[in-house]
């Protein structure tokens, strides 16, 4: 099995473009947060429809949302982003380094709510940290659960896969 902390093979463009995009921002986003003791999933299904770029749990049992933008027209767009708010503690948005960080300032992004994050496909930088809004106990504990039952699928799925015509 490879090193999770191994460059990739293909390489990673500074625009954000392909080969790099989304998911370059996530695996630098959560080398930060590892090292962080955050524990984050990536593309998790919210119970309002929504899918979280990455959506993770912090030491203390907080839960982080990070919403992932590459491109000025997708972030500027992004009218869906505040569905977020309900399912985490801290919101932040994760924004490739050619992006301009100045456009999550504006008030339409929450700035006194939300973070900013700022990575490439080999580390991250918190530019804004995120207003700690705590949920919920019952909110805390569905979260909680559902990221856990996820974490456990991918893994068990991931070390013995199942036959192509078994539905989980």
């Amino acid at each position: 099995m490879p090193d999770a902390d191994q460059a990739p093979s293909e390489p990673i463009v500074s625009s954000c473009g392909p080969p790099g995009g989304a998911a370059a921002v996530a695996r630098g986003i959560a080398r930060l947060f590892r090292r962080n003791q955050i524990w984050v999933a990536s593309e998790v299904a919210l119970p309002n429809g929504r899918r979280a770029d990455l959506m993770g749990i912090d030491a203390r049992g907080q839960i982080v949302i990070v919403e992932i933008k590459v491109a000025r027209g997708d972030l500027l767009g992004d009218a869906k982003w505040g569905e977020y708010l309900d399912h985490c503690d801290r919101f932040y948005w994760g924004l490739c380094p050619a992006l301009d960080a100045g456009l999550v300032g504006s008030e339409a992004f929450l700035p006194d709510v939300t973070g900013l994050i700022v990575a490439d496909a080999y580390d991250a930088e918190i530019i804004r940290p995120a207003a700690t809004r705590p949920l919920a106990a019952a909110r805390r504990k569905s979260e909680t659960q559902r990221l856990a039952a996820l974490a456990l699928r991918r893994l068990n799925l991931m070390q013995d896969p199942p036959p192509p015509d078994e539905v989980y």
